[in-house]
């Protein structure tokens, strides 16, 4: 999945298949309200969600990952679209199993081999508003390449001005460059 900000919102797109070997069904819901989360309020674990519709859930006991992906609390998401995705990470410090727990939501009645296609829009937001930090995160419950999750927040985008300054910044270097090449030839020809 990743979060790009885009004009005044904030994005998030995801696309693959999801190997649910290793986890444990735990129930069927329907996801009402896709959000992200970085950090649940007194720092207890994160959540993502995108996509509508029921969703199968699953738990794995064991896993490796970071337990948020910012310091903000996060916000519901404005539309979603597609298959309904999401990772929910414990609480540090968890007892344990099966309160440390990482959930992995997929649609109902998924099938590994199926790529699911899910997005989120956060309207009016940045990933500072939204408490995210950018970065690449990846939480893993077995060794298969789709045993994991990963999500890809940023870069920030540059401001449209850039690349015209930069531009500007080699013409001049260019400029200064051809007019010292041109004073080294003329003190060369004296």
């Amino acid at each position: 999945m990743t979060l790009e900000e885009v004009g005044s919102n904030v994005v998030a797109t995801g696309s693959g298949e999801i190997d649910l070997s290793g986890l444990n069904y735990e129930m069927t819901v329907t996801l009402s309200v896709p959000g992200l989360f970085p950090n649940f309020p007194g720092g207890g674990g994160a959540a993502i969600h995108t996509g509508t519709g029921p969703e199968d859930v699953y738990s794995a006991v064991t896993w490796a990952g970071p337990t948020s992906f910012g310091g903000g609390l996060g916000s519901p998401a404005t539309s979603a679209a597609g298959g309904a995705v999401g990772l929910v990470t414990p609480p540090p410090g968890s007892p344990p199993p099966p309160f440390n727990s990482l959930i992995i939501e997929v649609p109902q009645a998924y099938t590994f081999g199926t790529v699911i296609f899910d997005s989120a829009t956060y309207n009016n937001a940045t990933f500072a508003s939204l408490g995210l930090t950018p970065g690449t995160y990846v939480w893993t419950w077995g060794a298969g390449p789709d045993q994991r999750f990963t999500l890809e927040i940023g870069p920030t985008p540059l401001p449209a001005a850039l690349p015209l300054f930069a531009t500007g910044l080699g013409g001049l270097g260019l400029l200064g460059w051809r007019r010292k090449r041109k004073n080294t030839a003329a003190l060369a020809a004296a």
